[in-house]
């Protein structure tokens, strides 16, 4: 993460209530946290983001850690919305078209790109079990280390290490089977 000041400055002056420590803590992770719930199925993924970030913000004054600790914590509270909203719709995360609504400016084939590896990827995710797409979005879209994925998922780290074993044995299988041209 990029902040114009050191972690713990800008944890404090957020802790303290300030909104520039607000605003640079979100700068930061939304990407991430919004692109995880993208990838996950979400119906709205940047309206979710913003409750995630409400959860934390309401949170941080609590909060104790550096900043790999911190960012694990907010994407604990992502996982736990996400599971949240999977319970209200009553089934597994579902594939949703892709979105339909316009591109304002900005480079449309680069766009396009992005959506076509965001659907890419769901579609691979979804072949999964659920708990090995889950640690692979966490971490190789998200970044975390395995031993932050064992805590946003309340696991414990060879459960985690197994999974994501099972989860990209699985992948290369799909994918050889599918015959992807390099």
């Amino acid at each position: 993460m990029a902040y114009r000041e050191p972690f713990e400055r800008v944890l404090s002056a957020a802790q303290a209530d300030t909104p520039w420590a607000y605003e640079q803590l979100y700068r930061s992770l939304s990407p991430s946290i919004c692109g995880y719930l993208r990838l996950q199925g979400v119906a709205d993924p940047e309206d979710l983001t913003s409750e995630v970030f409400l959860g934390a913000f309401r949170g941080i004054r609590s909060f104790r850690g550096d900043e790999a600790k911190f960012r694990s914590w907010v994407f604990t509270i992502a996982h736990r919305r996400l599971t949240d909203e999977r319970r209200a719709r009553g089934c597994r995360p579902q594939t949703a078209d892709a979105e339909l609504g316009d591109i304002a400016g900005g480079d449309v084939e680069e766009e396009a790109l992005r959506r076509l590896s965001a659907d890419r990827v769901r579609s691979l995710c979804a072949g999964l079990a659920p708990d090995q797409g889950d640690v692979l979005l966490l971490r190789l879209v998200s970044g975390l280390t395995v031993e932050a994925i064992a805590g946003v998922l309340g696991k414990n780290t060879g459960a985690v290490k197994a999974l994501q074993r099972r989860g990209l044995c699985a992948l290369r299988k799909t994918i050889e089977r599918e015959g992807v041209p390099l």
